[in-house]
């Protein structure tokens, strides 16, 4: 009785509009508080992220494991005119993306708690900005919210690595760290319009249960995927990584390494994998390349270093390139749309076929 009656409260109480306007109701009281008051600050930030937190962690006590259903779902009129609405709603995978960002910021915050002096509330304005950012990533089911949020993460970061960054060179980190993953992502764009041009809709949930030849496949694959690899990142696109984490204030680091570095893998099985499955195969041998070119390279230039962020920079690409590689495995590919393709189909791509143009 007790465990339905908090089942209800949740469901009358709790959703992801609340989840997401947490950190941006503490940044707005942080706002009114004077600068020297840095005490108050802190401790307004931090219970702001702790609140976030529980409430992240009553969706996780809330959520229906038994059904691979998008929950918790809303819908909000943005331009309806252009069929191209506010959708929000999380799964079992974004579901842990959302619980691990609003528990590292908490730490981030804590981690500057006596190191940051200068611009401290601006310190923990932008990480709880940055909070808020992450979380709607993960929740968004609009293609083209989901581009907007994917890269206005790189905002607070530039600006935490290019005011609070620990070195010399934190300027130049900064805007190699900015420029690498904003440039990538403009044939990201390209693709979400190419999408919208041809379904009518930005709602992620229609074009993946749309099919569409093997030819229209190709450019919508390739477009998110030259901004996805920056974001893991796979070489030859990972040289921004090393100096933004070497740079980086500590807490910045560990934005970087625990949430920032899986929005690339996050993005690929998301979108690229469930929506484009026939060109997913058909380029699988190509990830399978520069993942593995990665682990070898970037572990090897570890093994050379003696500084430990230096460490600490490269080892990331040599663990997160293979998830890449388990998820456009055979075995990831028979828990997605793929598995019906690959029974059906021969084990040649047509759309990679010169005799089928």
């Amino acid at each position: 009785m007790f465990n339905s009656m908090l089942r209800q409260f949740c469901e009358c109480y709790f959703d992801l509009s609340g989840l997401i306007l947490c950190p941006v109701l503490g940044s707005i009281i942080l706002l009114f508080i004077p600068n020297s008051r840095i005490r108050l600050i802190r401790f307004i930030g931090l219970c702001a992220s702790l609140l976030t937190f529980l409430y992240s962690l009553v969706l996780w006590i809330q959520f229906d494991s038994s059904t691979a259903e998008f929950q918790f779902v809303g819908t909000i009129r943005w331009l309806p005119y252009e069929n191209i609405n506010l959708y929000m709603g999380i799964d079992g995978i974004s579901l842990f993306f959302v619980v691990l960002t609003t528990f590292l910021i908490p730490i981030c915050i804590l981690a500057g708690w006596s190191s940051i002096e200068s611009y401290a509330k601006e310190y923990v304005i932008v990480f709880l900005i940055c909070e808020f950012l992450m979380i709607a990533v993960f929740c968004m089911l609009d293609l083209l919210l989901f581009y907007v949020f994917f890269e206005s993460v790189l905002i607070p970061m530039f600006i935490t690595i290019g005011v609070w960054g620990s070195r010399q060179r934190k300027i130049r980190a900064a805007y190699q760290f900015f420029l690498y993953t904003l440039l990538g992502s403009v044939f990201m764009l390209l693709a979400i319009l190419l999408i919208f041009f041809q379904t009518g809709t930005t709602d992620l949930q229609i074009p993946s249960t749309t099919e569409s030849s093997e030819r229209r496949q190709i450019f919508p694959w390739i477009a998110p995927p030259a901004s996805f690899p920056v974001k893991v990142p796979m070489v030859p696109v990972h040289i921004w990584l090393p100096e933004a984490h070497v740079e980086a204030p500590t807490a910045g680091s560990v934005i970087l390494a625990g949430i920032l570095l899986k929005l690339g893998t996050y993005g690929f099985l998301r979108f690229s994998i469930p929506m484009f499955p026939e060109a997913t195969l058909c380029f699988t041998p190509f990830i399978y390349t520069l993942s593995v070119i990665a682990i070898i390279y970037t572990s090897l230039t570890t093994l050379r270093q003696i500084d430990l962020k230096k460490i600490i920079a490269h080892s990331p690409v040599a663990h997160t390139n293979p998830v890449t590689i388990g998820m456009f495995s055979r075995a990831a590919a028979s828990r997605s749309p793929i598995v019906s393709y690959e029974h059906t189909r021969p084990n040649v791509c047509r759309a990679c076929d010169p005799s089928t143009y």
